[in-house]
Order: structure tokens, then sequence, then C-alpha cells
């Protein structure tokens, strides 16, 4: 699938272009407001839009040109795209695999062959067994997943997901990513879009991540490395990582958010300006004593500060200090009781310089 499209609604504004491959599934992620479902509405012919869409050899978007005066636009009922969000949006009047059939059916497939593909998608997904109930007889992970099936069952050419597992429990998500995560291996493979604001769905299922803010394409790039290092505050948060503006200063040391740290990744020289990123779990923290082995704060990465804030996560605490309140730091929780967590405490701080990773980046505003 080959993207390329501009739209606007009022004063918002839209532009994206990437590539998909058959059987990749590419994650999209973002705040709220950055473009992410006006971009999956647009591909699926939902809005208006410039630009082009292509999938596999077939044409569904293109600018007017030669041969092709008024342009080419294929209405959302002949893309064969299918697009599926939050709700499961099935019809309440009609059984599952009716529903599961609708999609077939509504494409001129005789309705014995729609019920045998209605039937095999739900087998596929587990509910082979309840395929005579209404959706008002399902749990809402069990509505979910008829969904996908119903979406699967035209044998689209493409699949677009907004938010999927976002109004799900636990478990049902994780069978609905299973399910997703499937798809890779059928035949044909197709490509999947996803657009969610969970980065485990991102590490589990995508092996390529855009990052949309402002409704444009800000980030892209294999999902380890986007969220790894993170270009933006937003995705830095969504993936749980420090990220602090950095300066290279003498040799490999660069000054970050009043640190000194050391890292891996790129040579900032003297005064050059990036990223210092870092997971708060890769921090050490230690009573603020005298040793022999002990770094002093004016060691790259090591660093002392009083604590101000404390807050649970799970297995341990999350603190912040006075000196640098925009540096979290995760503590197991045995070692929180070993230290005697508690705020006022002054600690020392260190990390490795494997777990820094520095990225050279133009200053912001160019």
């Amino acid at each position: 699938m080959r993207v390329d499209v501009h739209t606007r609604r009022g004063a918002f504004a839209m532009s994206a272009a990437f590539e998909t491959q058959p059987g990749e599934i590419l994650a999209v992620i973002g705040p709220n407001g950055s473009g992410k479902s006006t971009l999956l509405n647009a591909i699926a012919g939902l809005l208006p839009a410039a630009g082009s869409v292509v999938v596999g050899d077939r044409v569904l978007d293109a600018p007017a040109g030669p041969g092709a005066p008024r342009g080419t636009h294929v209405p959302p009922s002949r893309r064969r795209i299918a697009l599926l969000g939050q709700r499961p949006l099935l019809f309440p009047h009609l059984s599952i695999r009716e529903n599961v059939a609708f999609g077939p059916r509504a494409q001129g497939v005789p309705r014995a062959e729609a019920r045998r593909r209605a039937s095999m998608r739900l087998e596929e997904v587990g509910l082979g067994g309840l395929a005579a109930r209404r959706p008002a007889e399902l749990s809402g992970g069990q509505q979910q997943r008829a969904a996908i099936a119903r979406a699967l069952a035209a044998e689209p050419d493409a699949l677009l997901l907004d938010e999927p597992f976002a109004a799900l429990d636990a478990p049902s998500a994780a069978q609905a990513r299973r399910l997703i995560a499937a798809q890779q291996g059928q035949n044909p493979a197709i490509p999947i879009l996803l657009v969610t604001h969970d980065p485990m769905d991102a590490l589990i299922l995508a092996a390529r991540t855009l990052v949309m803010h402002d409704g444009a394409v800000v980030q892209g790039g294999s999902t380890a490395e986007v969220l790894g290092h993170p270009r933006t505050e937003f995705v830095a948060a969504l993936a749980g990582v420090n990220r602090l503006e950095a300066v290279g200063a003498d040799g490999d040391v660069v000054h970050a958010g009043g640190l000194m740290l050391r890292g891996h990744g790129d040579a900032l020289g003297v005064g050059e300006t990036g990223s210092a990123v870092f997971a708060p779990g890769s921090v050490r923290t230690e009573p603020l004593q005298e040793r022999a082995d002990a770094g002093s704060a004016t060691d790259p990465n090591h660093w002392m500060g009083r604590v101000t804030q404390l807050d649970p996560i799970p297995g341990g605490i999350r603190l912040r200090t006075a000196e640098h309140p925009g540096v979290a730091v995760d503590c197991p929780s045995t070692h929180a009781v070993a230290l005697g967590l508690h705020p006022g405490q002054r600690l020392a701080f260190r990390i490795d310089d494997a777990d820094v990773s520095v990225r050279a980046e133009p200053p912001r505003g160019r």
C-alpha cells in the first residue's frame, strides 16, 4: 500500500506519505487530535482528500493528469478496504453469522458461500459455537472478535484498525492482538495499519511505527528505534522513558537536563544539539554516603538529589528530585524498602553508558 494524502477539515490540515508491504503491520501513534483517525478515513475514502492511495495494483485515489483529467477516486464501497474502530458496530437484529456474512453478501457472493466464509472466520476467532446468537448476547470482547471476523470475511485488500483494543479488558485485548498478529501468516497477506495509544500494541504487533503530531508524520522507522529514542515528549511519555534536550560538551559527554551524561549513539560535537534518552528503570539508586568506588556528582552519569515526589508503579516506586524534576527514576519495591525511601531523603544516582542513547538533532524551531 502506497499512501500520499492531504486533507483539510476546517482549520486542521493533515498530510502523510508512507508505504507498507503485504503482510506488514504498521503502527501509527500520536496525541489526540494529531490526525490519526483522519488519515484512516482518508485512506478508506470516507473523507475528501488530495493525493494518491494505491493498494496492490489498484489505484484508489490519484490526482488529475494526462489521460485522467478528473483524477481517480474509487468510492468507499468499492475500495476493498476494511476499517475497524473501538466499537464493533454489529447489526443488532442479525445473528453473529449473518453479521459476518454481510460483507461477502454485499460484494455479490452467493448466500451459501458467504455463510461458509462467515463460519470459517468465526471458528478462527473462537466464536464458532456462538454463531446463532445476537450481538447483545455476547460480551464486549466477543463482539469485537466478531467485528474482526466480519472485516476479514470480506477479504479486504487492506485492513485499517482505529484503536481496536481500547475498549476491551486485558484478556480480551490480548486475544484480539493475537488474532491481528495471526493475519501476517495468512495467504494472501494484506497490509494492516494500526492506530493505537498503547506502546505495547506497537511493540507486540508492528515492526515499524509512524508518529503523527499536528497533522503531520514527525517520526518514522523501526518500532524499537521510535520508542527507544523518541523525538517528541509525547512519544517519550508514551514509551515511559526520560527524554532530555542535550548539548555536546568536551569529549563524548553531553549536558542534558542539568546532568552530565555519556552514552552510545551519535557523538555530539561541542555545542551541537541533540537528545539523550534513558529508561527510569536503568538508573541505580544508592544511599548518599562516601565510598571508595562511588562516583562524584561531577562525574558523567552520576548525580545526587533530594526526593520530592514518590509515586507507586507496578513492582516499585517512581521518584523525582528537587534538583532534576524532569528525570524519573524507578526503584524496585525491595530496594525502596532497604533504602527507607521517603520525601526529603538525599540519594545518589548513577547509570551505565550503555543505557543512555544519544542522538543528534537540530535545535527546535528549525
